[in-house]
């Protein structure tokens, strides 16, 4: 395959290449860029200079544009940030004002349709479900809070969403040829999304593990071990080179930051585990508000998300689980879809066995949210052959989109409510 093909081809992997997906595409850029553009034009809650954290569900929206975040959590994030932020400002004339909120939000815009035209690529062209089954999912994973809020959001989960849906797709389009994943696109996937968030470029390796034949030949399995060599070793190179190669830095301050994100024990970790981990990131809870300061003598009120207060969340909690669980065991067999639970449970052993910002985890939904919507297609595919089952699940994603769709749009409302109150 000659460059030009090969670029080609990344294009139409990456951007919208049927009618179909740039509907989708537009749509929610339309949709997503009037809620970003009102907020950005009318509050200052997705920039403000004087509030470098938490103003809203701990997102760390200026400690990341303006440095990208901490450097042993988010390596090499600060490269991205600083261009994309320096970018900006060329069409701001230097200013960090309401046009430069106006850019922040639309890039999120951007990149969060992006995603879920990705979501659209593998439910269609590597679960080849029909397409009114592929857009009911679609939207429903529309309306996850997540997305909702990363869709305004200049934050390293955005971005971190994208590429994960992204490489699984590239993944699966690979798996489907009976092919191995490519060591360049290993060393740009665990510089990218490793670089974002470090604990996701174990996500990267997942795949490898299986190709096909890998350990029946020990040929193919030691091309695999260089591949995972050599992106390991950029990787840690361009991290080194980030902190001038002052590793120790890195082992005190990630025990700074267990420390500070492991020890929280004001709610009991089940209901944490179950309002905030798996359920915060889909269904938005109530929510509370907390007076925080900059460390700087500003003094701030910001909004968190509270555990789930009435049965009907947690029963809706359940059923997603509960469908995520009947696919795997149903799909257990597929390479694809362990490739899918293994990633999932990489975050699952951080934030509820290691109990990492357990209080928060509603917030690091962008690691692992696209396993909902990937995992209920599916659950679709194993039963294609059965009316009657198809028609059970339709109807009950159907219902769980009404109740989604109805609850998060309240909780929209108090969210406006919070920003006429402390953000005009």
């Amino acid at each position: 395959m000659s460059i030009k093909s090969k670029f080609i081809h990344f294009f139409k992997i990456v951007f919208p290449s049927s009618f179909a997906e740039l509907g989708i595409f537009i749509f929610f850029l339309t949709v997503y860029g009037i809620l970003g553009s009102y907020i950005a034009l009318n509050y200052r809650i997705i920039f403000d200079s004087r509030i470098p954290w938490d103003a809203y569900f701990s997102f760390d929206n200026k400690a990341i544009v303006m440095t990208g975040g901490s450097f042993e959590r988010h390596p090499l994030s600060y490269y991205f940030f600083n261009w994309m932020r320096d970018s900006i400002l060329l069409f701001t004339d230097g200013k960090m004002n309401v046009n430069f909120r106006l850019i922040l939000a639309w890039l999120s815009n951007f990149i969060i349709s992006l995603s879920l035209v990705q979501v659209y690529k593998y439910l269609k062209n590597i679960i080849r479900l029909p397409l009114i089954l592929s857009l009911l999912i679609v939207f429903f994973f529309s309306l996850f809070s997540t997305n909702i809020l990363l869709s305004f959001t200049p934050e390293t989960y955005t971005y971190t969403l994208f590429l994960l849906i992204l490489f699984n797709y590239y993944t699966a389009i690979k798996f489907q040829k009976d092919g191995k994943i490519a060591g360049s696109a290993l060393v740009l996937a665990g510089v990218t999304i490793g670089g974002l968030t470090v604990t996701n470029i174990v996500k990267i390796f997942i795949p490898v593990a299986f190709e096909k034949g890998l350990f029946k030949s020990w040929k193919k399995f030691g091309n695999a071990a260089i591949r995972v060599i050599i992106s390991i070793g950029v990787f840690v190179l361009l991290y080194l080179n980030r902190i001038d190669f002052k590793y120790q830095n890195i082992l005190s301050k990630s025990g700074e930051q267990y420390e500070k994100f492991s020890n929280v024990k004001s709610t009991p970790i089940w209901d944490m585990v179950y309002s905030y981990f798996f359920g915060g990131n889909i269904l938005f809870p109530s929510f509370f508000i907390r007076e925080k300061h900059n460390m700087k003598g500003f003094y701030y009120e910001a909004i968190f998300m509270e555990t789930y207060s009435t049965v009907f969340a947690y029963v809706f909690i359940g059923l997603i689980l509960g469908v995520v669980l009947w696919s795997y065991f149903k799909n257990f067999k597929n390479k694809l879809v362990q490739i899918l639970m293994l990633s999932f449970l990489v975050d699952i052993t951080i934030h509820c066995i290691f109990r990492f910002g357990l209080h928060t985890s509603y917030i690091y939904g962008g690691h692992y949210v696209f396993i909902y919507p990937l995992l209920l297609g599916w659950l679709f595919f194993a039963y294609s052959n059965s009316p009657k089952t198809l028609s059970f699940l339709t109807t009950t994603t159907g219902i769980l989109i009404v109740y989604l769709l109805l609850n998060n749009y309240h909780r929209m409302i108090d969210f406006f409510e919070f920003l006429n109150l402390y953000y005009r």
